[in-house]
């Protein structure tokens, strides 16, 4: 290994992904292989990686993770994440991404495939015909249109199948306790119970993530319910179909068929289902096309690199805060430059920290600008690279209380973020700062009492004395004398005579003797300087 790839960031790739993830990934990462699904490779290959990508056959549990020394980031280049111990990684501080959205479309397809496919026994029939057997009358069908599909789950993929399913002429109705009837209504889809749906639907299909509570959820007693004519379809996960009670209704004649893409225990090769004619099944192709498996692989590699640079993850199962609205990112950077200044200030951790958000803002969820905060509170504190992940755990074991508190209310500024600690002495430091005009300008408009409107650069200081004349003077001829140049500067004060603010921005880093001595000559009560340089 050379040099010049040793100080490159470590990814591992497990298992065969699309050339374009590597693609994506780009120049900056040391690319490694190995066969994920062998165990021990795994282990070994694993000891000193920053990343891993995986699909479905490598398992990344609390064992591999503990192997894995500097891992930061395990991504899973497809949807579910039954292969990986996200509870593990969140307690190592590891971030754990998939690509949520990859497959939806690929998901959808193949579920209406099944829809037409029970419908017309189009794999049953071909079979026959390639055997030697033309079966026209055996293999009659039935049509789409004006039969009722009952959807049960309308999520994303859930609402792509009534789409498209609604272009066949099929009534759709729906079974989902957490989407609003309006919202429903809007897509031309009627709310059910599920009683109702399982009553009326023709063809039903399931778009559910498998919980406790929804394992089994179409069972014997729910298939008691549904009309004899009827054709079932599982394509999200298995087990949310009973599959012994759907084969006793298949056998009993209380179902009229069924589309299988998943499955309760995987692979299965051997189902009491596969004896019937009437059942189509396919070996949980759900996510396998060529264009879902290059998303996925794109996803997760772009979420590695904003991982390894330290950068929001939107895609992270394990971060708090969610989705994040177009409004609320720009003040990511804002917050995160705030709680590097917030720590220089206080030269300690707190004891107790508050995110206060302001105005305009608050119309979103604003809780990711809490981990931002956070996350830039700890940049310079620990050791350890600080993640969205991490930053809330080092807050828990430093005993810091953090709150976040929102208001519409900001008189002076469209919106404003303001990080305020109380130190352990009793003592409280605070600063705030505001994104300026349409290009999001950067300001810190207040420190503590003080009033300031100076834009955020990569080198400022912060000085507090007693208010006499000739500071400014002191100040700049020091800086000159060190050749730092200074680019703005500002001056606040409580009261005239009072307790005074400079603060101000140089070109260049105030090494730690000029500052002590100007903190000297202007007899100053506090000189902290911040530098916002990775």
């Amino acid at each position: 290994m050379s040099t010049a790839s040793s100080t490159k960031p470590v990814v591992l790739i497990a298992e065969e992904l699309s050339p374009a993830t590597v693609d994506a990934l780009g120049p900056d990462f040391e690319i490694r292989h190995c066969n994920g699904a062998d165990r021990s490779d795994l282990l070994s290959s694993i000891t000193d990686v920053d990343a891993i990508l995986v699909r479905s056959a490598t398992k990344v549990d609390a064992e591999a993770i503990a192997a894995a020394r500097k891992l930061k980031v395990v991504a899973r280049a497809g949807v579910g994440l039954d292969n990986v111990d996200v509870s593990a990684a969140t307690k190592a501080g590891v971030m754990v991404v998939n690509a949520p959205t990859s497959n939806i479309v690929t998901a959808a397809e193949l579920a209406c495939g099944l829809i037409i496919a029970t419908a017309r026994n189009i794999p049953q029939a071909n079979s026959a015909l390639k055997n030697g057997e033309w079966k026209r009358s055996k293999y009659t069908g039935v049509e789409l249109s004006e039969k009722t599909l009952g959807v049960v789950g309308l999520g994303r993929i859930g609402v792509l199948v009534a789409q498209r399913m609604s272009a066949f002429g099929m009534k759709i109705v729906a079974y989902d306790p957490y989407v609003q009837p309006a919202r429903a209504a809007q897509m031309g889809v009627k709310l059910l119970s599920l009683d109702e749906l399982l009553e009326v639907s023709d063809f039903i299909t399931v778009h559910l993530p498998k919980t406790p509570e929804t394992l089994g959820l179409i069972g014997d007693e729910a298939l008691h319910r549904v009309k004899p004519s009827v054709r079932i379809v599982n394509a999200a996960r298995g087990g949310i179909v009973d599959e012994e009670a759907l084969a006793s209704a298949l056998k009993e004649g209380r179902v009229a068929g069924a589309g299988l893409d998943v499955f309760a225990t995987e692979p299965c090769t051997d189902s009491p289902l596969f004896q019937f004619d009437s059942v189509v099944a396919t070996p949980h192709l759900g996510a396998s096309t060529g264009e879902a498996q290059e998303k996925a692989g794109i996803a997760v590699a772009k979420s590695v690199r904003l991982a390894l640079a330290g950068e929001l993850v939107p895609d992270a199962v394990n971060v708090q805060g969610g989705v994040i609205a177009e409004d609320v990112r720009p003040g990511l950077p804002l917050a995160e430059k705030l709680g590097r200044i917030f720590t220089a200030l206080a030269g300690e951790v707190a004891v107790r920290l508050d995110v206060e958000v302001r105005g305009e803002i608050t119309q979103h969820d604003v809780k990711v600008l809490e981990l931002s905060t956070l996350k830039g509170v700890f940049e310079d504190v620990v050791a350890e690279t600080v993640s969205y992940v991490n930053a809330p755990l080092f807050a828990q074991e430093r005993g810091i209380e953090v709150r976040l508190t929102t208001s519409s209310e900001s008189p002076e500024h469209r919106n404003l973020v303001t990080v305020r600690g109380t130190l352990a002495g009793g003592d409280e430091v605070s600063v705030s700062g505001t994104l300026a005009g349409p290009k999001h300008i950067q300001k810190i408009v207040g420190v503590g009492d003080f009033d300031v409107d100076l834009v955020l650069t990569e080198h400022m200081a912060f000085l507090r004395y007693g208010d006499r004349p000739g500071i400014v003077g002191i100040i700049g001829r020091i800086l000159g004398d060190a050749g730092i140049n200074i680019a703005g500067m500002q001056v606040a004060r409580t009261t005239e005579g009072g307790e005074a603010l400079v603060a101000l921005t140089v070109d260049d880093s105030i090494p730690q003797p000029v500052l002590a001595e100007i903190a000297q000559e202007i007899g100053a009560t506090s000189a902290r300087a911040v530098n916002l340089v990775d």
